[in-house]
């Protein structure tokens, strides 16, 4: 069972908002100014810092969504209707873990490179227009 923030658009326009702008947007700025540095090190660090907290607070908050009895889950029982709506959300979920996933493993095997920075762009990307889809889709007549 959800908790009631996850329930109504204001509530969780602002976890979405506040994930986003608040940390993901802000570290990926901060990942950018060391690479201006060119300091290796603080580069290092930030692409650990800023993936974990892709995982820890976008990613799981994802997870939340499509757990068993979960918001998705009670979504579908009130409106069935929205079925394919809600797979549609699920796969950008899915898209945030597979490019989360290849940070990690391009990260482990070949260090940084550009790339990550455009990797974690598109999880910015993706994430926005997931979220608003979600906002609208699911919350807006609520």
């Amino acid at each position: 069972m959800t908790g009631p923030s996850l329930k109504q658009l204001h509530a969780h326009h602002a976890i979405h908002a506040g994930a986003l702008a608040g940390g993901a947007i802000a570290k990926t700025e901060e990942l950018k100014q060391f690479m201006r540095e060119e300091n290796v090190d603080k580069i290092n660090m930030a692409v650990s810092e800023l993936l974990d907290y892709w995982e820890s607070r976008i990613i799981s908050h994802a997870d939340a969504e499509e757990e068993e009895n979960g918001f998705y889950q009670e979504i579908i029982e009130l409106k069935p209707l929205l079925k394919e709506e809600i797979v549609a959300l699920k796969r950008d979920h899915n898209l945030l873990r597979t490019i989360a996933e290849q940070i990690k493993t391009q990260m482990e095997e070949e260090g940084f490179s550009i790339e990550i920075l455009e990797k974690f762009q598109a999880l910015i990307i993706v994430n926005e227009i997931h979220s608003h889809d979600e906002e609208q889709i699911l919350l807006a007549n609520e």
